[in-house]
């Protein structure tokens, strides 16, 4: 690397090495992983009957009042893609026969819960919904909703964008968010915490939001609700190169930097002290009369985390001494509970290495999750991959992971059933209670290159391995069938006319 190049690097605050190892990935790419099968019902993904899911549920209940319960919550997308076929209405001569979605959207504009505030803000300029829908005028109406002069929804992330109506009492996803906490998320001293990661220049307006709702939500539950926030780092951000794999340059000379995904998003799920972790997305909520199956099954996937974790617990401090019997009881965790492959130099290793191995293997972060049947959603999917100590784990992969130029890879990949919908719970303290370092169990390997343009130049972007990609990669991992009502994202502002998001 010249002089040059090293001190732009720092002149903008970035360290030489990590940027190096960025730019060394630009080069070099990231590998496939080798697939041995896909997770399924039949191996990798627990099903479960009513029996059992009461069963965790009761479990989780019993721990629940002794535990720390934060809910983690990425919502710092901007809800800009939501709404980018009324954008490009926008651009059009207005005439909604040429354009199919502004219709749908226009002719059912009475049943989005944000329909009475776009009808007042008109009313403010002497106008109403009615006058514009008589009048045809159907373009002044989307920019009533999108731009500042309006709603200004087209420049606010989703959480705070009126999702689901409840009379006059409409919510946001932020606000759903809080009413979950009530349902699965009360901890220890009847608290309610939820993290919620967002973009600095809307910290302020998620603030707003939720602090009108606390004191209500308190009173009337007795619970006492921690909300707290963070920003993705800027020193996540990830340097991008030009076609030939170098340093982009902007017009000024410095170097371009931009935010590297949802991976990026470990630092702050590190930083966040709790027992037990629930991880979903801001938009992936549903009306009060959808909300039991959600808090069944959350509950559950909790409990079957913290039954696991129990046994997983209890094999670790088992092994701080060594013996056949404590590492018979290391083996049956790991094999039974976690799936894990004992490879055979192991098996025929000493006691003493044997220990070492299971330690190694059990002594990590846990994560359950959800896993909903495939019916053609975009997302990441479960599998069983093999690892390069013999063993073998699961995990959850994107298509850009998988070789679909290999024959082999390429049937599992169409053999999978399933998909994630980010819903996980986590166990980030080890048996002595003690937090692990979250990205000591990342693999770097896993990241992601895209090809993106800026001033009508090709650039390539580096992200970090996802957060429940490569982040977890080295965790402990069990799947669960939930079914497919738990799995409700708003993709385009039509989603909401969705039975599931109508109150």
């Amino acid at each position: 690397m010249d002089a040059t190049l090293t001190q732009k690097i720092t002149a903008q605050g970035k360290q030489v090495e990590a940027v190096q190892g960025q730019l060394e990935s630009f080069k070099k790419g990231f590998p496939f992983l080798s697939l041995l099968c896909p997770a399924t019902s039949a191996r990798g993904i627990q099903v479960w009957n009513e029996n059992q899911v009461q069963h965790y549920q009761s479990f989780f209940s019993r721990r629940a009042p002794e535990l720390e319960i934060v809910k983690f919550v990425p919502a710092s997308g901007a809800a800009s893609r939501m709404f980018k076929d009324l954008f490009s209405f926008l651009e059009t001569d207005g005439d909604l026969s040429k354009n199919g979605f502004t219709q749908k959207f226009i002719g059912n504009l009475s049943k989005f819960a944000f329909f009475q505030d776009l009808d007042g803000v008109l009313q403010q300029e002497g106008e109403s919904i009615a006058s514009l829908l008589e009048n045809k005028e159907y373009k002044k109406l989307v920019a009533a909703l999108l731009t500042e002069t309006g709603l200004n929804y087209g420049n606010l992330p989703k959480g705070l964008l009126k999702f689901h109506a409840y009379g006059n009492a409409n919510r946001c996803p932020a606000e759903e968010h809080l009413i979950e906490g009530i349902q699965y998320g009360v901890g220890r001293d009847k608290q309610v915490r939820i993290h919620f990661t967002v973009s600095p220049e809307h910290e302020e307006g998620f603030v707003k939001e939720i602090n009108q709702h606390l004191p209500r939500l308190q009173e009337s539950t007795g619970l006492v609700f921690k909300v707290s926030y963070s920003h993705q780092k800027k020193s996540t951000d990830t340097i991008a190169v030009d076609e030939s794999n170098e340093p982009f340059l902007e017009e000024d000379g410095s170097l371009l930097f931009r935010p590297s995904g949802h991976g990026a998003l470990l630092e702050n799920l590190n930083e966040v002290a709790g027992d037990l972790i629930f991880i979903k997305n801001i938009d992936n909520v549903v009306p009060d009369r959808l909300k039991p199956v959600t808090k069944s099954y959350k509950m559950a996937l909790a409990g079957l985390l913290l039954e696991v974790q129990s046994r997983i617990f209890e094999a670790l401090r088992a092994l701080e001494e060594v013996s056949f019997k404590s590492v018979s009881k290391a083996k049956e965790v790991y094999v039974l509970d976690l799936g894990g492959l004992v490879p055979e130099g192991i098996q025929n290793a000493s006691l003493a290495e044997q220990a070492a191995f299971f330690h190694a293997k059990l002594n990590r972060p846990i994560r359950v999750c959800g896993m909903v049947k495939n019916t053609g959603e975009p997302g990441g999917g479960p599998f069983w991959i093999h690892e390069k100590d013999g063993t073998q784990s699961l995990q959850i992969l994107e298509t850009a992971q998988i070789d679909l130029n290999d024959a082999t890879s390429k049937q599992h990949f169409q053999a999978s059933t399933h998909f994630n919908p980010v819903d996980l719970v986590c166990g980030t303290r080890d048996y002595r209670g003690q937090a692990f370092d979250l990205p000591q169990f990342r693999d770097m390997n896993t990241g992601f290159i895209t090809e993106k343009s800026k001033s009508g130049k090709v650039l390539k972007a580096l992200e970090l391995p996802g957060l429940w990609n490569g982040a977890m990669a080295n965790w402990n991992t069990l799947f669960v069938e939930v079914p497919i009502i738990t799995f409700n994202p708003v993709k385009t502002i039509n989603d909401l006319l969705r039975e599931e998001h109508q109150a």
